[in-house]
């Protein structure tokens, strides 16, 4: 802290923020550049490799397909997203019920989230994606 006299002999006191803005500063550099090395994409994981696993066939199914465009089709009829939810709150109650999603990879994976996020909220319990084999 540094005093300073005025020029009617009383005291001013102020506090010099400079060394408290240049420690600020550099948390924010340290956490920018730790921030992305926290991020799970950012660790490079490899994935396991696994064999097809059979589908069980005690499941009953619908199949849920997105094109490139994000456009939603429901048993080969294009559906609207209050309209999947609606389709979803019936077909959930049966306890054998599964919601099986093919997307085309060109679709962001927010799209894909919402959709999840819909049967979620339409209480289907089991989801799973079809993918083709290599």
């Amino acid at each position: 802290m540094a005093f300073n006299h005025n020029s009617e002999g009383s005291m001013m006191s102020e506090i010099n923020v400079t060394p408290l803005v240049d420690v600020m500063l550099v948390l924010l550099v340290v956490f920018i550049i730790t921030a992305p090395l926290l991020a799970p994409q950012s660790l490079k994981i490899s994935l396991p490799k696994t064999d097809a696993v059979a589908q069980s066939d005690k499941l009953q199914h619908l199949s849920l397909v997105v094109d490139a465009h994000g456009n939603v089709e429901l048993d080969n009829r294009h559906v609207s997203d209050a309209g999947l939810t609606e389709v979803l709150h019936q077909r959930a109650i049966d306890p054998v019920f599964q919601l099986q999603i093919q997307a085309d990879k060109t679709v962001p994976y927010g799209r894909i989230a919402e959709l999840m996020a819909l049967a979620q909220h339409a209480g289907v319990g089991k989801l799973s994606f079809v993918t083709l084999a290599k």
